[in-house]
This record gives C-alpha cells, sequence and structure tokens, in this order.
C-alpha cells in the first residue's frame, strides 16, 4: 500500500472509531439522565396506558427526554389511525394527544400494531409480568413485535441506573 493510500485508510478508520464513541457516550448520557429523571417520576407506566385508553388501544409506550424534559408517550390506534398521546410523568393526567403523521413513527406503530393484534396477552399484563419478576424494577418502556410468528414485547426496566431489557411472550 502506497502511503497517502495507507494514511487516508488511517483517518477514515480513526473517524469511523471516534463516532461509535460519540455515538455510546451520548447514549449512555441519556440513559444516566433518563434514570435520574425517573427518580422524581410519580406516574407509572401502567398508568400512563390506562389513561390513555381513551384514545384508543394502546400499541406501545415509553419514558423518554424530549427537549431536556422527561414526558411519558403512549402510542394508540383506532381502527387505521394512530394516536401519540403525551402524559405528565408526575400526575400521568393527559397533556396532549395528536395523530401521528411523520413517515418512520407511523411505520414503528403499523408494526406495532400487528404484534399487537396476533396478542393474546395484554401489554398491561406484561409490564407487571416483566416487573414482578424484577423486584425493585420500574417498568420505562414496552414495544411490542412480531417475532418467528409470535408476539413478543420487549420491555426496558430501570433499578436505580441499571436498565435491563426483558423479552415477555404476547400469545
Amino acid at each position: 500500500m502506497t502511503r497517502p493510500v495507507w494514511f487516508v485508510a488511517l483517518i477514515a478508520a480513526i473517524a469511523f472509531w471516534s463516532a461509535l464513541l460519540v455515538s455510546a457516550r451520548a447514549e449512555e448520557s441519556d440513559s444516566a439522565a433518563l434514570a435520574a429523571a425517573m427518580k422524581d417520576a410519580t406516574a407509572t407506566l401502567q398508568g400512563g396506558i390506562r389513561a390513555s385508553e381513551s384514545e384508543g388501544t394502546t400499541i406501545s409506550a415509553k419514558f423518554e427526554i424530549e427537549d431536556g424534559k422527561l414526558r411519558l408517550s403512549v402510542y394508540t390506534m383506532k381502527g387505521d389511525s394512530f394516536m401519540e398521546v403525551v402524559a405528565d410523568p408526575k400526575t400521568g393526567a393527559i397533556d396532549k394527544a395528536a395523530k401521528i403523521t411523520d413517515a418512520d413513527d407511523l411505520k414503528e406503530a403499523t408494526s406495532q400494531r400487528a404484534a399487537v393484534a396476533n396478542a393474546k396477552v395484554s401489554l398491561l399484563a406484561a409490564i407487571d409480568a416483566a416487573v414482578k419478576a424484577n423486584a425493585g424494577s420500574r417498568a420505562v418502556s414496552i414495544v411490542p413485535e412480531l417475532k418467528n410468528g409470535g408476539a413478543t414485547a420487549e420491555v426496558t426496566l430501570v433499578s436505580g441506573n441499571t436498565f435491563k431489557k426483558v423479552t415477555e411472550k404476547l400469545d
């Protein structure tokens, strides 16, 4: 390999690994911020789901940091429409509900609807089972999906600053 080609390859490798490190640090930072914010939240994921039932059938739910603030977001479906219901993380009361129009969010919602349509176990029951099996943990999110023809849900739990993902069968 000639010297200029070798140098370009080295620079490309350094850039690649730097991008991975930055991404990993950003994810760690987001996780740390989420864990810290969850300590002040009195609402539960389950309560947010129950509050959003007036807007349709829940297809996923999560606590997240957006614009530096904790929020509880629940995706629901009613017929062919999808809604994002945002609940107050302190009270669990609905702050707003809006139709989902973003293409990526619609793609996720459509996939989640397919999983929920094949489920025999409710998302609430799946969350309760995950929390019960992991004493001291609190549910942060639930995302259903179809795997090998069966419906499952990935439940993210937090205990202190430690996150854990568990899979619950929905069929």
